[in-house]
């Protein structure tokens, strides 16, 4: 295997490098961002759009950073291999591992003065909150190893990009976005958390510890469908003690997918790991369509 990782080819197509950062995850990390400045837009707030922008380009170079890091550490430990689902960029031969390495460095320096330009532009804050999501990318795939994985993607795309984004857009921390920050981060946990049960049988094989192996696959299968419900009670129970607006309760149109989605999550008890081998992506996919929905009611609710 080692020897034909080393006769990957060198040049590669545009194609090639954007599909090896995970497009496909991108909704994890920009809909918190879409979203809050939906938010702060609704609560009235004088807002750069510039730094909103910025903020929202800047936390997906970022997410891509995560996913090659990622994709290389996983490889090295094991836990990516030929037989394996989700990334195949080096498992499967199109990159070699340095490449992958050196990807993920180049990104994180375009990252990081993306970064300190968005700091120049509006303060301390922006650095600390860009220092704690650095490092959590970083230290991502060994905390992944240790069951911790779920933890950091909630806390690293859900509070920080919407306590950072009412920060650059509004000049403020607005801490009411925590509000916005727990439905749209439980979806997005869901994501990773859909990949690691679908992979518990060789995650195992690479004697890494993920959360859905430490909960096995029965109560990871239910653990699965509650971050994508909880969504939906957690919006309905907001509106009606007025902290959104009713226009907020058109996220209920993301409920049949949410259901499909929980459908699918349950076939693993008849089929195994293969039933559920894209509802990472159907997961993702909900994301979106949840959160537009989300941003597109504070939106109705501010020019209404």
């Amino acid at each position: 295997m080692q020897e034909m990782r080393e006769k990957a080819p060198r040049r590669h197509t545009v194609g090639q490098w954007i599909l090896a950062v995970r497009p496909w995850s991108f909704p994890a990390s920009a809909m918190p961002v879409v979203v809050t400045l939906a938010y702060v837009f609704w609560k009235g707030y004088e807002i750069s759009w510039t730094n909103g922008v910025w903020a929202l380009l800047n936390i997906v170079i970022f997410h891509a950073v995560g996913n090659t890091w990622s994709d290389y550490f996983d490889f090295k430990a094991g836990v990516d291999a030929d037989d394996t689902y989700g990334s195949k960029v080096i498992a499967g031969g199109t990159f070699q591992p340095r490449e992958i390495f050196r990807y993920a460095l180049a990104l994180l320096a375009v990252a990081v003065v993306a970064g300190l330009g968005l700091w120049w532009r509006t303060g301390n804050t922006v650095l600390y909150i860009g220092l704690a999501g650095c490092l959590a990318a970083l230290l991502y795939p060994p905390l992944k190893y240790r069951a911790l994985g779920d933890l950091v993607i909630f806390v690293t795309y859900a509070f920080l990009p919407t306590i950072g984004t009412s920060f650059v857009a509004a000049g403020f921390i607005d801490w009411s976005v925590m509000w916005i920050a727990v439905p749209v981060g439980l979806i997005t946990v869901a994501i990773l958390h859909a990949n690691n049960t679908r992979d518990i049988r060789t995650d195992g094989r690479a004697e890494i510890l993920t959360l859905a192996m430490a909960l096995g696959a029965r109560l990871s299968v239910r653990i699965y469908c509650a971050e994508v419900l909880v969504p939906f009670v957690w919006m309905v129970l907001c509106v009606a003690f007025g902290v959104f607006p009713w226009w907020s309760l058109i996220i209920l149109l993301a409920l049949a997918p949410a259901l499909k989605n929980v459908r699918v999550a349950n076939s693993y008890f008849r089929g195994g790991a293969s039933e559920i081998a894209q509802l990472d992506v159907l997961t993702a996919t909900l994301q979106i369509q949840f959160s537009v929905l989300f941003a597109l009611s504070f939106v109705l609710a501010g020019l209404i």
